[in-house]
């Protein structure tokens, strides 16, 4: 697809032919959906994004911007959704005139509704004021430069062009967030949890690759990015006590890689560490897994967590964003500082009990069933998509 060159007018061909969709004589098109993300590569956010898109499939149109030119979470969408994909230019620096530009684009396409996510799309939603169409922001988390405070320049910027839209977010941790530090008002701030295919996910007889051959597997499942501290993870699996066997799996790509790799054999534990890359396939991984662990230094409702707790998984984890009040209660104990040795504690203790494992795992699964299912959160996408929330 040719990258349009020529400022102000940055679209391609596709993106016109949806513009023209909007305005076809004879009779009602289904709202067309503007999706603007910091990037369109496989994460918590672009997965959900396309679980909703499929279910919903052609009742919605859909314009998908990706603002660093990555289109990798194009492979979990439907063939048959009605989606276009422009390529624009994202210039660096320059704020003020990357919303004028995208304004433009707001003109030229139409939506019926603009969402755009986290800090990497907020041109988009400075480009809608004056309001042109509706707007809803969603944000998932911050990057690791605002991992333990927000940056006061971008706590500005937020509450200027967000002060009239609808602000969707997975975690109280954002709520909190959201009206006492960016001071929106209260009425246009939702809070809507993460939900997912609980089935996918169902655990099943034979789970633990520890049935196998006795030896336990510690599994992640993340973006290879610096804010998921997989290095942590690394290096408390590499203080674990000498006579307590285990195998980690580390399910992921990213820009990490090849720095975890070498961390791995500069500790000697490179037969013990296994490092798949992306994979399609997670349902079958998290059943290969007997501990689900988590690592990050900055995350608020993330996916994996709740994927692990519907395949039955005992989860040890850094106290990040909502992960305590997401895990079973039985579970909470295991969540830690975010530090190597608090994490070697808690997967210590989990590898040192299978009983503890089994119990912690059946607790999970029962929240997991009762709190994440994704009916609820494809309702309310729905109505926030239609204008009707």
């Amino acid at each position: 697809m040719a990258q349009a060159s020529a400022e102000g007018s940055w679209y391609v061909k596709v993106a016109e032919r949806a513009t023209q969709s909007q305005t076809a004589a004879g009779h009602q098109r289904p709202p067309l959906v503007l999706h603007v993300f910091p990037t369109f590569a496989v994460g918590g956010a672009q997965v959900r994004f396309a679980a909703i898109a499929n279910h919903f499939g052609r009742a919605f149109r859909h314009i998908i911007v990706s603002m660093d030119g990555n289109q990798e979470c194009r492979e979990r969408l439907s063939p048959d959704l009605d989606a276009s994909f422009p390529v624009i230019e994202a210039p660096k620096n320059a704020m003020l005139r990357a919303a004028l530009a995208y304004r433009g684009l707001l003109k030229q396409w139409r939506p019926d509704v603009l969402v755009t996510g986290n800090w990497g799309a907020i041109e988009f939603a400075l480009a809608n004021v004056p309001r042109l169409t509706r707007h809803i922001h969603v944000v998932d988390g911050f990057g690791p430069e605002e991992r333990s405070t927000q940056i006061n320049r971008r706590v500005l910027v937020n509450r200027l062009a967000l002060a009239r839209s609808t602000v969707v977010l997975p975690s109280r941790t954002l709520v909190q967030i959201a009206r006492e530090t960016w001071k929106l008002n209260g009425d246009r701030v939702l809070y809507v949890p993460n939900g997912i295919d609980l089935a996918r996910f169902s655990p099943h007889p034979g789970r633990t690759a520890a049935a196998a051959d006795g030896v336990p597997v510690i599994g992640t499942i993340a973006a290879l990015r610096p804010e998921k501290n997989v290095g942590r993870l690394i290096r408390a699996f590499a203080r674990l006590p000498a006579g307590l066997p285990a195998r980690l799996v580390i399910v992921g790509d990213g820009q990490e890689r090849q720095a975890l790799t070498d961390l791995a054999a500069g500790l000697g534990i490179t037969e013990r560490v296994t490092f798949t890359g992306h994979r399609g396939d997670t349902p079958a991984l998290y059943a290969s897994f007997d501990i689900f662990a988590l690592s990050s230094d900055t995350e608020q409702m993330p996916l994996s967590l709740i994927e692990a707790m519907a395949t039955g998984l005992p989860c040890a984890a850094t106290d990040v964003g909502d992960v305590r009040a997401m895990l079973a209660e039985d579970n909470t104990p295991y969540v830690g500082a975010l530090d190597d040795a608090a994490l070697a504690a808690s997967l210590t203790a989990l590898l040192a009990e299978p009983a503890l494992r089994a119990r912690l795992g059946a607790a999970n699964l029962v929240k997991a069933r009762r709190d994440f299912d994704q009916a609820a959160m494809f309702a309310l996408y729905r109505d926030l998509w239609c204008g009707t929330a």
